[in-house]
């Protein structure tokens, strides 16, 4: 499965890794995702990501922190899912957005943010800061 992303917008890479595909790698350890034998290649911004995720959500999550990488167009997810589900919807933040905004336009409710803020941490470390061409996961709510 394919995903496009804004090749130049989300957080760079903070550490000196031997190569981009190593630090998306690194990045999307570093969130917590529980992706067992994450292997990741990248070559002029397309990522392939390869593993086997406990559930949809966790690979929906690998899946976001490789793409919201600067460089990064497009993501191939090749993992494998134990639990598979529905997938979430991907949203691209503009400019003007917060999470409020976009709760309201998916939800009909500004006040069911938190979903929103909670299905994408710990990418998101406050319901804040967003930033136009991140891309977040939007899930199902009741």
């Amino acid at each position: 499965m394919f995903f496009k992303f804004a090749k130049n917008a989300g957080d760079s890479l903070r550490n000196a890794a031997d190569s981009v595909a190593d630090g998306i790698k690194d990045r999307i350890q570093g969130h917590k995702t529980d992706v067992s034998d994450l292997d990741v290649k990248e070559e002029s911004g397309k990522v392939i990501l390869k593993g086997t995720a406990k559930s949809q959500e966790e690979a929906e999550k690998a899946i976001l922190a490789a793409g919201n990488t600067p460089g990064v167009a497009e993501v191939e997810s090749q993992i494998k899912v134990d639990n598979p589900a529905s997938q979430a919807t991907f949203y691209t933040v503009v400019s003007g957005d917060s999470l409020s905004k976009i709760a309201k336009a998916f939800y009909g409710d500004a006040l069911k943010y938190p979903a929103i803020f909670d299905a994408n941490r710990p990418m998101l470390s406050d319901p804040d800061k967003i930033y136009p061409g991140q891309t977040l996961r939007i899930p199902t709510v009741n």
